[in-house]
């Protein structure tokens, strides 16, 4: 019999990247008084991953809850939050999580409006019939227009094919930042409207507390004292502490196991309890090998229930084993074997990833939602301590119907500013992008709208950030498959390269300047081809960065520090992979990366240029 959790609700919280998810969880927690009065709080306090603190953005959906006093049925009231990315290539996350809750707030800038994320995140809650509470956030914000932004919602609500009673949605006006909010622009003193929205909105959970236990796999962590955690919304029935239940795999095979450790939230702590009910988000520990997607069952009465779907993977690089001459260096761990359990371990969690192995047992397919969820991935292993080299991204393909290949395209969303608008539609242009919209903003910006091949927006971020002199915005969101757009130049220079092994002088590199723009610096160590930096004209040339100034009794041995060098160009690890050539690899340890050629001999290579341009 389904009874109404009134003491519970379960919600999301989703919005497009950086219009203040996380921001609002702080001010939730503190109006909750989760922490004490005098206790130090940093901000962003759920973005608890370093990477996550260092880009600003939220990599991993996390869980949370606070207790507030309903007055009308007169009980304290717990709510279940969960935290979400907001970045398009981390929707695997958003995806597993809708499976947990039963309604969300979506957020929305009040002076950008619905943003291409929103899209996405919104969809995908409206198709999971959740209830909607949009929250105009950042109402302080200069060009801040709400209603504009209201009424660009609700055509984002038809446009998805909302229901009379999802477009029929209650709107709540914040500032996270102040921790304020109203039924209005005017804000009051504090959050309390949106705590009434949640408690007459969103719909407590209906559930079967005596029916045969069901829990689904949705989240999976790692606890330091107890290892291997999983979170999941209870669906059906109880679990209790040292009971045995029925662990129904994705394989299709069902083994019997115990649940030693079970927590819920509280804050940001993890409330040890014997039994947690029907509705309840919980955390389980104990469970070896478990996996998101698995369903947790009653012994005597198994039943699954629906696996998590995501979408597939559009783009796929190469990780493999290092083959450096500075290979064993600077990594803790390096051999296959390593390389291989770290990647097939990482899909036990991250469920929008692919890996497959190759013919070669040193390499690997790696396969994700884009660059951006690739590089997370190289970023988090190389801290770990893994030496390992990749690939330039490449874009998957599939046939169509008629036997017609296709590829990924995406909608990218521009904002730039009149003067540099020429050159941000030549370079798309050239990027095979066909315009679909173009409008001019209260900012006195140009607002763009173009669906480009995925091919295209490979590498395309770097330059877009400099012909716009860093001012450009730039979003894209996936659009579909559609047929091949023809060839697309991927890049127009070529590198310089190093032709011999040793310490790059300043003497050296102040020869190979006037060919291009420098990665390195002098005492840098290199090797026979190595990347040091991108030529000014197209095709590779090789360069001696090694050289040094003979001496005499003309010069003297401290002449070469009056030399000076242009300052040599910094790339990130995002800015590196989007500079990868089809014949180069990004070597990657745990202090450095070095863009590197794939065949390191320079006569080697110039022989396999000859028998190419033969074979054409």
């Amino acid at each position: 019999m389904l009874t109404e959790q009134t003491n519970l609700r379960n919600i999301a919280i989703i919005a497009h990247v950086d219009h203040g998810k996380t921001t609002l969880v702080d001010g939730l927690l503190k109006q909750a008084n989760v922490f004490r009065k005098n206790q130090q709080v940093v901000e962003r306090v759920m973005d608890s991953n370093d990477l996550e603190r260092e880009r600003g953005i939220t990599i991993l959906a996390k869980n949370t809850a606070i207790t507030i006093w309903d007055p009308v049925t007169e009980q304290d009231v717990k709510i279940n939050i969960v935290d979400t990315p907001g970045h398009a290539d981390f929707g695997g996350e958003v995806e597993r999580v809708m499976n947990m809750v039963d309604g969300v707030l979506l957020l929305v800038d009040a002076a950008e409006g619905p943003m291409p994320q929103t899209h996405f995140v919104l969809k995908e809650a409206l198709e999971m019939n959740h209830r909607v509470i949009v929250v105009i956030n950042k109402v302080d914000r200069r060009h801040a227009d709400p209603d504009r932004a209201l009424n660009q919602t609700f055509d984002l609500f038809i446009e998805l094919d909302a229901s009379d009673e999802q477009a029929d949605f209650p709107v709540v006006y914040t500032n996270a930042v102040t921790g304020q909010s109203g039924l209005t622009p005017d804000l009051g003193p504090d959050l309390q409207p949106l705590f009434k929205a949640i408690l007459r909105h969103i719909p407590p959970p209906q559930v079967d507390v005596d029916a045969p236990l069901q829990m689904l796999v949705s989240t999976i962590g790692y606890d330091e004292h107890r290892g291997v955690t999983a979170v999941g919304r209870i669906f059906a029935g109880r679990m209790q502490v040292d009971l045995p239940v029925a662990r129904m795999m994705t394989n299709g095979k069902t083994r019997l196991e115990q649940v030693r450790y079970l927590y819920v939230h509280q804050g940001l702590k993890r409330v040890a309890v014997e039994e947690a009910q029907a509705g309840e988000i919980v955390v389980l520990a104990g469970l070896e090998d478990i996996s998101i997607g698995e369903t947790l069952a009653d012994p005597e009465n198994p039943v699954a229930l629906p696996s998590i779907h995501v979408e597939e993977p559009t783009v796929k690089m190469t990780f493999g084993v290092n083959m450096s001459p500075f290979t064993g260096r600077e990594g803790q761990w390096g051999t296959s074997r390593k390389l291989r359990a770290r990647l097939f371990d990482e899909l036990r969690q991250n469920i929008a990833l692919r890996v497959t192995e190759t013919d070669n047992a040193d390499t690997f397919n790696v396969s994700g939602r884009g660059e951006l969820h690739l590089a997370i991935l190289i970023e988090t292993m190389r801290r770990e301590g893994y030496e390992f080299q990749v690939s330039r991204p490449e874009v998957l393909l599939r046939q169509g119907e008629q036997g017609e290949l296709l590829e990924p395209y995406e909608k990218a969303y521009i904002e730039t500013r009149s003067d540099t608008l020429g050159a941000v539609i030549e370079m798309l242009g050239t990027r095979r992008g066909q315009m679909l919209d173009m409008v001019d903003t209260q900012e006195n910006n140009i607002r763009l709208t173009y669906l480009v091949p995925m091919r295209g927006l490979l590498g395309f971020r770097h330059h877009f950030m400099t012909a716009t002199r860093g001012m450009g915005v730039l979003h894209t969101l996936f659009y579909g498959y559609l047929p091949m757009a023809g060839e697309i130049k991927s890049r127009s220079s070529g590198s310089l390269v190093a032709w011999e092994i040793g310490v790059a002088t300043t003497f050296g590199l102040k020869n190979a300047q006037v060919r291009g723009m420098l990665f390195v610096s002098p005492g840098t160590h290199v090797y026979e081809g190595m990347v040091v930096g991108e030529h000014q004209r197209s095709g590779d040339l090789a360069v001696n960065v090694c050289k040094k100034k003979h001496l005499t009794n003309m010069r003297s041995s401290i002449r070469e520090i009056d030399e000076r060098l242009t300052p040599p160009r910094q790339m990130s690890m995002d800015e590196a992979i989007e500079y990868l050539a089809d014949d180069e690899l990004l070597e990657v340890t745990p202090q450095s990366y070095r863009i590197r050629k794939r065949i390191l001999g320079t006569e080697e290579r110039g022989k396999q240029a000859k028998r190419i341009k033969k074979t054409q």
